[in-house]
């Protein structure tokens, strides 16, 4: 083995330490012209700046919701919004006006259901399971509602 080749296997260990705490997503499409995925992105700078085993699981859950609904909603036309489809149950839907977490372990997601109803998902990390769709946006609003864009400018600024 050539010299600069083992120095390619060595690290530092402020290298190894950097590498072993970036996070590994992974995406397959059947088709080779689908849209691009939150898995396909770059993490914003405001998320990858800090490791991470410094974030709670509620944190880490939070940053990366935000990323699947901002991508979610960059597919979507002006006539629908973001929602989220409960899962396991016959519960409806959330269109989605707000999400939060609070650590170590908690995700919420705030919104309306279909009626109009205020809604509110509390969920432990353990059990997350979401399903985004795409709900008609409300006929008083001109614009579609893009919390997701919102969420992302937030997680830049951190």
């Amino acid at each position: 083995m050539a010299d600069e080749d083992i120095g390619k296997l060595i690290q530092t260990s402020a290298e190894a330490h950097e590498a072993s705490a970036l996070p590994c997503a992974r995406v397959v499409h059947t088709e080779d012209d689908a849209p691009r995925t939150a898995e396909m992105e770059p993490l914003p700078e405001g998320v990858a700046a800090e490791p991470i085993d410094k974030k709670s699981p509620a944190q880490w859950a939070y940053e990366r919701l935000i990323l699947y609904i901002q991508n979610f909603e960059k597919q979507l036309d002006n006539e629908h919004e973001v929602a989220m489809g409960f899962v396991g149950g016959d519960s409806g839907v959330l269109g989605i006006e707000g999400i939060g977490y609070f650590d170590p372990d908690i995700v919420t997601f705030y919104g309306r259901d279909e009626n109009g109803a205020r809604t509110q998902l509390i969920q432990h990390v353990s059990q997350l399971s979401v399903m985004l769709r795409a709900m008609p946006k409300a006929a008083e609003v001109e614009e579609p509602r893009r919390i997701g864009f919102r969420l992302a400018a937030v997680l830049g600024k951190k």
